[in-house]
């Protein structure tokens, strides 16, 4: 099959459960891309939070080609070198004791999940079976993950849904406590709602769910799938909060692109999960540790997170001059590199609309909602590319003004 594909192919031949843009990217250079015809664009969507690295950064390329020549997969049989490299570093970045391994974000979320229950189960009976979680939120594509999430839309059309699961609303504790009893085994949390709006959780939140889950005996459980491995501004976002969580899960930027996940936890839970009772075929793929180890070695260090902090100053800088020439964002906000800038009254629920203006100038950019324009850069992204990005972005805005 020698010919070249087309979007068209895309209808033709695959389930229409995406909507792509027109334009087919070919080839990638760090915050660049460039399609069939050999356009070029700046990338402000880093593959939704993916790309921590931009696209084949050297390092995770040397890493991949030198697994690729060792050894590509085992099966949870046998262990293998890379996924004990990338666990032991994890445990020793990080508050875990413990990580269990797995190919995407909705994985690690499902296995967080299913070891909450368990350990509540196996400690004090199977009543004690109820999650907590938050409105907006979004926790994965898998049934028991869209169900935890806090958006309706993504479980419609696939009921019954499992059961024993509760939404109360970001940044207000007070909806919690009328929630949480003694039959909670979880409540689950963003620290950054990232689908649900690009939302910092408020101060004193955090340290509140935190406080509850102790006072229930419930596990504290933090997805950092969107805001981990230097997307917050450090390795994971809770440790700039100053509160601790029971679980972690993480996936997206860590592995640079190459689907891989993680949840993290400590050894009083992780003994919930005892032989057997869980599993991901291809969890501790090689291939996959081998480039996720790259991925947080690189990416923890001072030089680049500091380097965000810089970056995220240099965004909001452009963002609130744009704004200035053309009033079309409210607030702008977020952590890190994953930055939300909210439509004003008069641009309500227009934030898509600037997408594909934005292909037509050449930046690839994101929403969180119908009413935030997201963007998710590399978090190395080079100063230049962030000043032409902003400058491709606000000649798409004008446009949106002037076609009103």
């Amino acid at each position: 099959m020698s010919q070249t594909p087309t979007r068209a192919d895309f209808d033709r031949y695959m389930v229409p459960n995406y909507a792509p843009q027109q334009v087919i990217p070919v080839r990638g250079e760090g915050s660049r891309l460039w399609d069939q015809e050999g356009r070029e664009y700046i990338d402000f969507a880093g593959g939704i939070a993916v790309n921590g690295l931009g696209h084949c950064h050297p390092v995770l390329v040397e890493a991949l080609t030198d697994q690729a020549n060792r050894l590509w997969h085992l099966s949870n049989v046998y262990t293998n070198e890379p996924a004990l490299k990338l666990a032991r570093s994890l445990v020793e970045r990080t508050f875990a004791d413990k990580v269990f391994l797995c190919s995407s974000g909705g994985e690690a979320n499902e296995a967080a999940f299913k070891l909450a229950r368990r350990w509540a189960h196996d400690n004090f009976g199977s009543h004690k079976h109820r999650i907590v979680s938050f409105s907006q939120a979004f926790h994965g594509r898998t049934l028991f993950t869209v169900s935890v999430g806090g958006q309706p839309k993504y479980a419609q059309g696939f009921g019954p849904v499992p059961g024993g699961i509760v939404h109360g609303t970001y940044n207000d504790l007070d909806s919690v406590r009328e929630l949480i009893d003694d039959d909670t085994c979880a409540v689950v949390v963003e620290p950054m709602q990232g689908e649900g709006g690009v939302l910092p959780a408020a101060p004193g939140f955090l340290e509140g769910l935190r406080e509850l889950c102790d006072a229930h005996d419930a596990l504290l459980v933090f997805d950092e799938v969107q805001t981990g491995v230097g997307r917050s501004g450090s390795l994971f976002a809770y440790q700039q909060l100053g509160v601790t969580p029971d679980i972690l899960t993480s996936a997206k930027a860590l592995g640079g692109g190459f689907p891989v996940g993680a949840m993290l936890t400590t050894d009083r839970i992780a003994q919930a999960f005892s032989f057997g009772t869980h599993g991901s075929t291809y969890g501790g793929n090689p291939l996959a540790s081998a480039v996720a180890l790259a991925a947080v070695e690189y990416i923890d260090t001072p030089e680049v997170l500091e380097g965000i902090a810089r970056r995220h100053a240099l965004f909001r800088e452009h963002l609130g001059e744009i704004n200035a020439r053309h009033g079309v964002f409210r607030e702008v906000r977020g952590m890190g590199l994953l930055i939300g800038a909210e439509m004003s009254e008069a641009w309500r629920d227009r934030a898509k609309d600037i997408l594909p203006l934005a292909i037509e100038e050449g930046l690839m950019a994101l929403i969180a909602g119908p009413n935030v324009l997201r963007m998710a850069p590399s978090l190395v992204i080079p100063e230049a590319d962030i000043a032409e990005g902003m400058a491709r972005l606000e000649r798409a805005v004008a446009r949106l003004v002037a076609g009103q």
